[in-house]
């Protein structure tokens, strides 16, 4: 009831503070009568120089009949009776009623079709109850407090984490995982969740941090249908197809009857057999086709493990540099350009990806197909040509 007062008198105040000015009396000043003064001191002031010699005779004439002229003019002016301007008081009486109008129909028609009646729903309230009430939006709004609160919660981050994925936040929900495994230790959930929000973090490309991640996740779980999905996934990434082929068809022989996971990897394997059946798109005609391009696998990757950081560093930028330089002298290899291409953002090199495109477009140029599936395949990776 107090809201309601409240509201009425707000309304009120609005409005009279819009109405007053209508509703004062206006006083209607004679036309003409400032200009009769004016014009009486005109003539005054001209006899004044006159008698002082400052103006001729024959020019204080001719100014003093101009004057006379203007002095009758506003005489009668000011002589005629004022009418009060029947079209202004038209227009006041109207948006008085446009803005009376204003409160009474909106009250009106809030009272017919809204809800004066529901209970308010206060933040900390919603807060508050079940989470199986909750929407996605107050389950964000409760984690984020409690974690405001208590920054070394797992369980806090072991929920956030999820929330974010389902709400395409990738970076965050790396975060909340990363936080998660940091404070309670790393588990086959939290590493398969974390590999996930990096690979969708990267448009889908499984990079070396998830594929650590989904690793490190089959360490607990040898048979997580996540994890050896993605795995799988990033053997295909890396153009070893037949390799990621065997990988997907030994998860689904492992895969329970009910199991959610036998329809992507069906996909996968049908997406996979489609390009090892047409492999001609990668040869250049005429002429016998070419090695493809060699570049870091996963064995490479696998060996690299035991080396220094600046060892694998720079054995990885030598095996990118040898797949850039095969690439120029057979530049009709699509697999090799999605695969350097592929590296260079692994590598953080954006600059040297978008190059390695545009260079794939000009060796690919007489085939549009290819040049389309490599064009795509960079989009994926947030890499386009330059225009």
């Amino acid at each position: 009831m107090l809201f309601w007062i409240a509201a009425a008198a707000m309304t009120a105040v609005a409005c009279l503070a819009i109405l007053a000015p209508m509703l004062r009396r206006q006083t209607a000043t004679p036309v003409g009568t400032h200009d009769v003064e004016v014009y009486r001191d005109q003539l005054s002031e001209l006899d004044r120089d006159t008698a002082r010699g400052l103006i001729a005779a024959g020019e204080a004439d001719q100014a003093r009949a101009e004057i006379a002229r203007r002095l009758l003019k506003a005489s009668s002016a000011s002589a005629a009776p004022v009418q009060p301007a029947q079209s202004g008081r038209a227009v006041r009486y109207s948006a008085m009623v446009a803005v009376l109008a204003v409160p009474l129909v909106s009250w009106g028609l809030y009272g017919a079709i809204g809800s004066p009646d529901m209970p308010g729903q206060p933040l900390g309230e919603r807060l508050a109850r079940n989470p199986a009430d909750s929407t996605i939006d107050e389950l964000i709004a409760r984690a984020e407090r409690h974690l405001v609160e208590n920054p070394d919660d797992a369980r806090g981050w072991d929920v956030l984490g999820p929330i974010y994925m389902r709400q395409s936040r990738f970076a965050e929900a790396a975060s909340a995982f990363g936080n998660a495994i940091r404070l309670a230790g790393s588990t086959a959930l939290r590493q398969t969740g974390l590999g996930e929000a990096l690979a969708s973090a990267a448009n889908g490309l499984v990079t070396a941090d998830a594929r650590s991640a989904f690793e490190r996740a089959l360490g607990h779980e040898p048979d997580n249908a996540k994890a050896r999905f993605f795995l799988a996934t990033a053997l295909a990434q890396d153009g070893r197809l037949d390799d990621a082929r065997k990988g997907w068809q030994a998860l689904k022989e492992k895969l329970d009857a009910g199991s959610p996971w036998h329809g992507p990897v069906d996909q996968a394997i049908a997406a996979v057999d489609r390009e090892l059946a047409s492999p001609g798109t990668a040869q250049a005609a005429p002429g016998p086709a070419e090695p493809a391009a060699p570049g870091p696998q996963a064995a490479d990757i696998a060996a690299a493990q035991d080396m220094t950081a600046t060892e694998r560093t720079a054995m990885v930028e030598g095996m990118v540099a040898n797949l850039d330089a095969r690439l120029r002298d057979n530049p009709a290899d699509v697999e090799g350009w999605r695969r350097l291409i592929r590296s260079y953002v692994v590598l953080g090199r954006n600059d040297d990806a978008r190059a390695a495109l545009d260079r794939a477009v000009l060796g690919l140029g007489a085939d549009a197909e290819a040049v389309k599936g490599v064009s795509e395949f960079a989009a994926g990776l947030g890499i386009k040509a330059v225009e």
